[in-house]
């Protein structure tokens, strides 16, 4: 692979960018043919391969026969829906319950406007944007596990 036009890194104008943080794709390699044709078709072909491979070494199986007349003593959602699950059974007003749950792509919306003014990629030059992600994250693993316990013992996760 080639690089078509290298940087001058003398050049005053760049190097303010750099300083910036900007300017990192002013050089580099071009997409065409470099990703188009030698990178994607890798990892297409590569997810195709571990989706296969999974499909072959642990198949769905198929369970037993739904009976709409026999409720399961605990019923849960998918892996992916435990969080919202979660706010729903621990908040005592389900209108409130629906109302956190609409808050939670409003919130993910607004990341962005966060720390609109700071343009770099670096997360630990944009602190408060890091700051929610990672308190995100932890506060949806912390709902997902308790969703998976008694009432009693989902809010403190049965260590206290």
């Amino acid at each position: 692979m080639s690089v078509l036009k290298k940087p001058d890194l003398t050049d005053p104008k760049l190097r303010a960018k750099l300083a910036q943080g900007m300017g990192h794709n002013y050089y580099g390699e071009p997409a065409w043919p470099n990703d188009l044709l030698y990178t994607f078709p890798i990892v297409i072909m590569g997810t195709i391969a571990l989706c296969i491979g999974l499909a072959v070494l642990d198949p769905a199986l198929v369970g037993e026969p739904a009976d709409p007349f026999a409720t399961p003593l605990e019923i849960l959602p998918e892996w992916y829906l435990y969080p919202v699950f979660q706010i729903l059974r621990i908040l005592p007003n389900k209108l409130l319950g629906i109302a956190c749950m609409g808050a939670i792509p409003l919130g993910l919306m607004l990341v962005p406007f966060i720390e609109n003014i700071n343009k770099f990629q670096n997360p630990f030059r944009r602190p408060v944007a890091t700051a929610v992600f990672l308190f995100g994250t932890v506060f949806t693993i912390w709902l997902g596990i308790g969703a998976t316990m008694p009432i009693d013992e989902s809010l403190t996760l049965g260590l206290f």
